[in-house]
């Protein structure tokens, strides 16, 4: 649990976001008896296996071992840290975010260092935008008319100008900013010749970026004449911009959403495709800013539709290194085409040449994932050429092998016999012969796992799931009765005695408050919640011979403590005694 934060504002938190209700949004549930089933949203499946507890308020995969309270499932959904997730969570139930009462020195400063940045970064967008209306950034001003950017989009994006190196540091730090909050911004470096502080986008094109909860969080920058220096760059990654987590024009993909206009969302790779995108009217559209997708980028998406257009420039054999990332966007559970472009050409250069026309053929165009795998195949060969034709047959089996269904298969193979005049029944026969590509994440039906624990355990966690999950059977179970040897469980333990001792009802949900979600020990316990494991036939009695076999263990272990006691002792008076009572505890254990 985050410190500082009230545990009864957490618990009403909770209460006013059913767990049901939230992840609802993300994915389709279907109630089978007393929970409720769906994908997991964490790895790719076909079979459901992720599945949510309304009454316990707490979500667990069977296939990947994901598990967690409805902080954890936005927090993990969304790529957001502990409090924005709480923020997101306090919004969305109304409710106003209490004062911050932080009990260590390390959480204030770490919460103060971050709100500082925030500020910088917000202070320095003001500043680049200043300046672009300063009117001292005239070739910045030239730029945007040769690009044919209008003034509302200017202010849309914020675009602004860095016109020398020293001018945003110092006014920073005539702000009152600490020199190591500025530096850790990432919008000014130190000089390593002289450690003065230096803008790091001297000179550049400013384009801010926003996340969804509105923050200036990192800049780009673009040069404005010819260069040894990149093109394009990005704000290094500090502790509140990490640029595989993050996607250009994200937060007025938000305001669509929140609006009901968002449908899909279009992919692209940089900031002036997203930009004459949206001015030309396709304003949703964001940007990965030249990176490789990312699995945190693709669930951002899935946040907001199930729907994607990936429109990366036109040069498809430069695209072969893209696919893994449009397999993302898929592994994510989202609808991806491609959408093809003229050889060469870009988002932005097609907007200019074609107009807004000339790219919506393009978006008409688009292409599901295996066809464009086809297409890549096929770039850059001759099909008149036997050496050429025969490797794109090869190449082109396997795409078609990774082929879902039958009739998809079928018609990409005739489609391989039209171009390259191969008879279909040779193609068929080929296909049977290529290497099925299994996927690691091989869906895995909901049942137990049998991992080889002793007895001992086995027993610890299903007296702990019978206690944590409310079956009859153990509700007036004490278990302080009970020794516990696994950290996990002592901890879990000591919660339910503190409820037990207060009177208070066991919440299952406030495990993830005290223990880890990623903690393995805490998966196999959960795993014991669904199904008829805790409430079939038998499960009562195997209760009693669970409580059973770790008394038994405990004697077992006093009898070895006693007898190896009683090994070492000289005093015949006290080795007597030790002799009664392992006596006493050998009777003990045969009536067990």
């Amino acid at each position: 649990m985050a410190k500082g934060l009230d545990p009864e504002f957490l618990a009403q938190l909770k209460s006013k976001n059913n767990l049901v209700e939230v992840v609802g949004n993300y994915v389709p549930l279907e109630r089978k008896g007393g929970n409720w089933w769906g994908r997991c949203p964490f790895h790719h499946e076909k079979t459901p296996s992720f599945t949510v507890n309304e009454e316990g308020q707490f979500y667990h995969c069977f296939g990947c071992g994901v598990s967690g309270d409805v902080i954890t499932f936005i927090r993990e959904i969304e790529s957001v840290d502990f409090m924005d997730a709480v923020k997101m969570l306090a919004e969305r139930a109304k409710l106003p975010l209490p004062e911050m009462n932080f009990d260590t020195e390390k959480a204030v400063e770490q919460k103060k260092k971050r709100d500082n940045i925030l500020k910088i970064l917000r202070e320095s967008a003001h500043f680049y935008l200043n300046n672009l209306n300063s009117g001292k950034a005239d070739a910045h001003i030239q730029y945007i008319l040769s690009r044919k950017i209008s003034a509302p989009v200017v202010r849309k994006f914020g675009l602004g100008a860095s016109l020398d190196f020293k001018s945003l540091p110092q006014y920073l730090l005539d702000k009152g900013y600490a020199r190591a909050d500025i530096i850790d911004s990432g919008a000014v470096i130190e000089s390593e010749k002289n450690k003065r502080l230096v803008d790091a986008q001297a000179g550049r094109l400013i384009f801010p970026v926003i996340n969804a909860m509105g923050d200036v969080v990192a800049f780009g920058g673009r040069v404005l004449e010819k260069t040894d220096f990149a093109k394009y760059k990005n704000t290094r990654e500090t502790m509140v911009f990490n640029k595989s987590k993050n996607l250009y024009n994200i937060n007025q993909i938000k305001k669509q959403k929140k609006a009901g206009t968002l449908k899909d969302i279009i992919m692209v790779e940089g900031y002036m495709d997203t930009i004459a995108l949206f001015e030309a009217g396709f304003e949703n559209v964001v940007a990965s800013m030249g990176t490789a997708l990312t699995k945190e980028q693709a669930r951002l998406v899935k946040r907001y539709t199930d729907n994607a257009y990936i429109s990366y420039d036109g040069d498809f054999a430069g695209q072969k290194g893209a696919i893994r990332g449009l397999e993302i966007l898929r592994d994510e559970q989202v609808n991806v085409r491609v959408v093809p472009l003229p050889d060469g050409l870009d988002p932005d250069d097609v907007i200019r040449r074609r107009g807004a026309e000339g790219y919506q053929a393009c978006l008409d165009a688009a292409m599901p994932l295996i066809d464009f795998k086809m297409k890549v195949q096929k770039s850059g060969l001759d099909l008149t050429k036997t050496e050429d034709k025969r490797a794109y047959i090869a190449a082109a089996l396997k795409v078609v092998a990774e082929a879902e269904s039958e009739s998809v298969k079928e018609d990409l193979l005739k489609r391989l016999r039209d171009e390259t005049g191969v008879t279909y029944e040779s193609l068929r026969r080929d296909l049977e012969n290529v290497p099925v590509q299994r996927e690691d994440t091989e869906i895995r039906e909901p049942v137990h796992r049998e991992d080889g624990s002793d007895g001992k355990l086995k027993a610890c966690r299903f007296i702990l799931a019978s206690v944590l999950f409310g079956a009859k059977y153990a509700k007036n179970f004490d278990i302080s009765g009970v020794k516990f040897d696994n950290p996990v469980h002592n901890t879990i333990a000591e919660y339910v005695k503190a409820r037990q001792k207060a009177g208070e009802p066991v919440r299952a949900s406030a495990i993830f408050d005290i223990v880890d979600e990623n903690e393995p020990e805490l998966s196999q316990i959960l795993d014991l919640s669904i199904g008829e494991s805790l409430t079939g036939p038998g499960a009562e009695r195997y209760f009693h011979d669970c409580v059973q076999t770790l008394e038994r263990a405990r004697v077992e272990a006093e009898l070895e403590r006693l007898s190896r006691l009683c090994d070492a002792e000289t005093d015949l008076t006290k080795k007597r005694e030790i002799t009664r009572e392992i006596l006493r505890l050998t009777i003990e254990l045969k009536n067990f």
